[in-house]
């Protein structure tokens, strides 16, 4: 390969290459059967997904901004509560916790996997809320009496989750997991003795099908998981305006439907899905070792001893971010930066009054953090030249740059 040909971050046209011809076919079946919103597509997908995801129920919706919107508003969590989850993801997160009237509260993320830091959550329950007159417990900081907790599987690691059940369990609070970059991640609980998938352990879980996740729409599409009949059924109401049946409403809803043609292109690629996250942990495990002689210039993933991630991201720690980044699109090799600016010191949350300092942890994350090319049909061949050139630009900084 000419050392001028891109290596893109992420490649959505192999895939698609690949699978034309059977999802052409399921396009056209859509077309000639004019099932564009419900109908078996979506039905089938649901079954399936909740098989993949072991969980009883799956409820497919617009995107996953929806899917955590729908299931805290289906939990319960209404205005004026407050929500606890992290600064260190992407802001539908957040935006489904206002979204349904409740306010967000942060704990800090742990320095090895990016994700809740149980201690931080500890700490928070314990030293930052309070018992109000009624028994509930109520946010120092706010006023405003807390009732979830929304941990966050990130890059495709999830959450140390045993002990965020047990503070859950302690506090009478609703998890609700954030596995939109998790299809297929597993935890390992002690408590149930077992590996677990992502989206199986919460009250529900909210997934994202957006066309870069490992398990991608070729638009915009999400899914809900739960073992909990009840507030599945809530759910599908609040994706198709609060409709119990056609035209009888029993509460205000949203169009936030599934589209049909999507569900039919995802029940194709979920087929697909298990063979993609081991390809990507295989991918993973070629980076360790190819970048192992430089770990004492860059940090690398570590996956705790619980978790299969499934790599929807593969992100490394450097300190000269922009420097690294400048110099790998120099050599026509992509990167990303997931996220270079933590929520709690967003525009968009001025509001909540955090400051520079809060969260430590993910500020120093925000600024070092690289998101390294990462897709199952990343080739040998590129990714030996990736590490070859991180290499030598880490080893030798003054001859590259």
């Amino acid at each position: 390969m000419a050392n001028d040909t891109k290596i893109p971050f992420l490649d959505l046209v192999t895939p698609h290459m690949e699978l034309e011809e059977e999802l052409i076919a399921a396009v056209r079946s859509a077309l000639r059967n004019a099932a564009f919103i419900g109908g078996p597509a979506v039905e089938g997908l649901e079954r399936e997904f909740a098989t993949f995801s072991e969980a009883r129920v799956c409820v497919g919706v617009g995107s996953g901004t929806d899917a955590l919107r729908f299931a805290l508003a289906a939990a319960g969590i209404a205005n004026g509560d407050s929500v606890i989850t992290v600064p260190n993801t992407f802001i539908a997160t957040t935006e489904a916790i206002s979204q349904v009237g409740a306010q967000p509260e942060f704990v800090d993320v742990d320095e090895q996997t990016s994700t809740m830091d149980v201690e931080q959550l500890r700490m928070f329950l314990e030293h930052k809320c309070e018992r109000n007159a009624d028994g509930r417990l109520v946010s120092k900081r706010t006023r405003r009496p807390v009732t979830a907790i929304i941990p966050v599987h990130l890059y495709g690691h999830p959450a140390n989750m045993d002990p965020i059940m047990e503070l859950a369990g302690r506090y009478n609070l609703i998890v609700i997991e954030d596995a939109c970059q998790a299809h297929g991640a597993e935890y390992f609980s002690a408590r149930n003795n077992r590996w677990m998938k992502a989206g199986s352990m919460g009250r529900a879980a909210a997934f994202s099908f957006y066309p870069g996740k490992n398990l991608g729409a070729c638009g915009e599409a999400g899914a809900i998981t739960t073992n909990d009949e009840e507030l599945a059924r809530k759910c599908r109401m609040l994706r198709d305006h609060g409709q119990a049946k056609k035209y009888y409403h029993d509460m205000e809803g949203y169009n936030g439907r599934l589209d049909a043609i999507q569900a039919a292109l995802l029940r194709i690629k979920l087929q697909y899905l298990a063979e993609w996250n081991e390809q990507r942990r295989s991918r993973a495990d070629a980076y360790a070792h190819l970048l192992e002689n430089i770990s004492s210039l860059a940090t690398l993933p570590s996956p705790a001893p619980w978790a299969k991630p499934v790599y929807h991201l593969y992100v490394i720690r450097v300190e000269d971010r922009d420097g690294f980044m400048s110099k790998l699109a120099a050599k026509s090799i992509g990167t990303g930066i997931h996220y270079p600016i933590p929520l709690h010191l967003q525009k968009a949350y001025s509001y909540l009054g955090y400051r520079d300092g809060d969260f430590p942890v993910t500020e120093r994350l925000a600024k070092q953090i690289v998101s390294l090319p990462m897709f199952p049909t990343l080739s040998d061949t590129e990714q030996k030249r990736v590490c070859n050139t991180i290499t030598e630009m880490l080893s030798h900084p003054v001859l590259v740059a």
